[in-house]
């Protein structure tokens, strides 16, 4: 895991030294090991090293390949590494090192474009082929690693997030498509776009080649579809299947590391899944990690009460971190300045705070992302199924945040239009092979929305302290089964029936029954005292005003009477704008 960043000029100038040192310096608490440059005239790539695989100098980057002619960066991890290294060594290969990142390079050497088809993990990577004058980009299929570039008629310059594209000299305007969906998908844009107009994002299982000369050619290698298999299968034999795939996830990701690895324990269902799967394959020595927030009114701050008992029955290593709301505001920068992109989710600063405390103890966990969009653990999927009429308004009413006319009642006018969300949604449903309406809501969810969502949170907060999360539940074969499987099923007592069957015998029944949680923060949803007063300035300073965005009449109304503003999810529509006015001082203005 590291950060990653380059460029590609196509008009004969030469990559600056300073030009890498000023994007590496965005991407460095990502790899805090090593760092290192490569430049060769008019292409040029930075590397910030996390040492996970192979942790000798062997495994530096940019790796370069000067028999293959070939030059790499990338951040993520291959699980299947060992087996593909093999693979290729029969093919005739010699390896310098035993990382996984040379793995990729004799892998394209040998396969080409297609190499993506052969890598099981999560990556972003660049290679530049000598040969061919031609850089080669991709990213994986869940999207769960990110690369940010930014495209002119005289260079590609790439990051892993898009501070680093900041400081080159870009477009820093506001993108009107990506206001209206980051206000109205809980924050999400999705890719390629970005809040920034001159910053755009690969879309997962994505491939981009592009020449000296600047020609373009993107590819998609990877469509999932949500129908049932062929064959007629027994709602046992669905869970039978999960459960399998889901314990390979696991396990693979337990193995591809040369360093300790331990699980956010958040005591959801997910997360003590991870941990009973874990012990149940026979793991001892389990490292275990969770953190709490103040309560506010009748709204916990914390899942203590279960996951101190997943904590009992396994007998853990358990780390437990209460955090006291007065700690959050102070620390609420920090966060928003890592944050890639602007990100409502309240737990995106839980995990920043949660992350600095692990990453004192280890370098990599387990996270329980995806699950909930997989196997329908949220309560909104059930409403959209017993809703009658087209497939975009069913799926809105539950889910999108501000209805047109609100966001228009939102924003001034210079970034009215048109319905940008509802053109986007009908896009996507539009897509072949997905056999129901909840089919399509679930391939949604897990390939498109929870990448710039959860996912792109939970590798935010995490890698701003070094540390990496991988994510079973997102394993692309456990989520092509997943897609599979009948929404009925799935949504059987209340969500999550395959894992809940899993779990029963393995995991207290307290756990596996409880009302769904989510990762509480209390003061981020419930807007009162301080947090109100912080948004309030926010949104009313000279910065904000003058940025020109949101209709101030409105503003007012929120500020006083926010819990009348909240969304169909019972989000905060006061924090989802402040958030996005804080990221912008943060991130844009300075």
């Amino acid at each position: 895991m590291c950060g990653i960043c380059g460029q590609l000029r196509f008009d004969g100038v030469g990559v600056k030294t300073d030009a890498l040192s000023t994007m590496m310096a965005k991407i460095a608490r990502r790899g805090p090991d090593s760092k290192g440059q490569w430049i060769k005239g008019s292409i040029g790539f930075g590397h910030q090293r996390l040492s996970v695989i192979d942790l000798s100098s062997h495994g530096a980057q940019p790796m370069v390949d000067d028999a293959l002619g070939l030059t790499l960066v990338f951040n993520g991890t291959i699980y299947n590494y060992q087996a593909l290294r093999q693979q290729l060594i029969d093919k005739g290969y010699q390896f310098f090192s035993h990382s996984d990142t040379e793995v990729i390079l004799k892998a394209y050497h040998h396969w080409g474009e297609e190499c993506v088809v052969h890598l099981d993990g999560m990556f972003a990577f660049a290679i530049w082929d000598q040969a061919k004058q031609q850089l080669f980009i991709a990213r994986d299929r869940m999207g769960i690693k990110p690369f940010y570039y930014s495209l002119s008629d005289k260079a590609i310059t790439f990051a892993s997030n898009t501070q680093a594209l900041l400081t080159q000299n870009i477009d820093k305007s506001i993108n009107p498509i990506a206001l209206q969906q980051q206000l109205s998908l809980h924050g999400v844009v999705p890719a390629p776009n970005t809040i920034i107009s001159g910053i755009r994002k690969v879309k997962p299982a994505t491939t981009i080649t592009i020449n000296k000369n600047g020609k373009f050619v993107e590819k998609t290698y990877w469509n999932p579809i949500a129908q049932r298999p062929i064959e007629k299968l027994s709602d046992g034999e669905y869970i039978e299947k999960t459960h399998e795939l889901l314990t390979e996830a696991v396990m693979k990701r337990m193995q591809a590391a040369d360093v300790p690895i331990g699980v956010l324990l958040s005591g959801g269902l997910d997360s003590s899944l991870l941990v009973g799967l874990l012990h149940e394959a026979g793991h001892q020595d389990i490292r275990t990690f969770s953190i709490g927030f103040e309560d506010i009114d009748d709204e916990a701050g914390s899942e203590f009460e279960y996951s101190d008992q997943i904590v009992k029955k396994f007998n853990t290593r358990h780390e437990k971190y209460v955090i006291s709301n007065a700690e959050v505001l102070p620390r609420l920068s920090e966060a928003v300045a890592n944050m890639a992109e602007p990100m409502v989710g309240q737990d995106a600063v839980a995990f920043y705070l949660l992350s600095e405390q692990v990453s004192k103890h280890i370098k990599v966990v387990l996270s329980g992302q995806g699950a909930d969009e997989a196997f329908a653990g949220y309560f909104w999927y059930s409403r959209m199924a017993a809703e009658q009429g087209d497939d975009i308004s069913r799926f809105s009413k539950h889910y999108v945040d501000r209805p047109h006319e609100d966001f228009l009642n939102t924003v001034n006018k210079q970034y009215h239009g048109e319905n940008h969300t509802h053109d986007w949604l009908n896009k996507e449903f539009l897509k072949s092979g997905a056999e129901t309406f909840m089919d399509k809501v679930f391939r949604t969810d897990i390939t498109r929305l929870i990448v710039d969502d959860p996912v792109k949170r939970v590798d935010n907060m995490t890698m701003a302290w070094g540390l990496e999360a991988r994510v079973p539940f997102m394993d692309t074969k456990l989520v092509e089964w997943a897609l599979q499987l009948p929404p009925q099923l799935k949504m059987r007592e209340e969500g999550k029936y395959p894992l809940k069957q899993i779990s029963r015998g393995l995991l207290p029944d307290s756990v596996i029954d409880r009302k769904k949680g989510y990762f509480p923060m209390p003061a981020l949803k419930y807007v009162q005292g301080e947090f109100l007063e912080f948004m309030s300035d926010i949104l009313t300073s000279n910065a904000c005003v003058n940025r020109g965005i949101f209709n101030q009449s409105y503003v007012q109304k929120v500020i006083h009477s926010p819990r009348d503003y909240m969304t169909a999810l019972n989000g905060s529509r006061l924090w989802h704008m402040a958030l996005l006015e804080f990221w912008f001082q943060t991130n844009l203005d300075n």
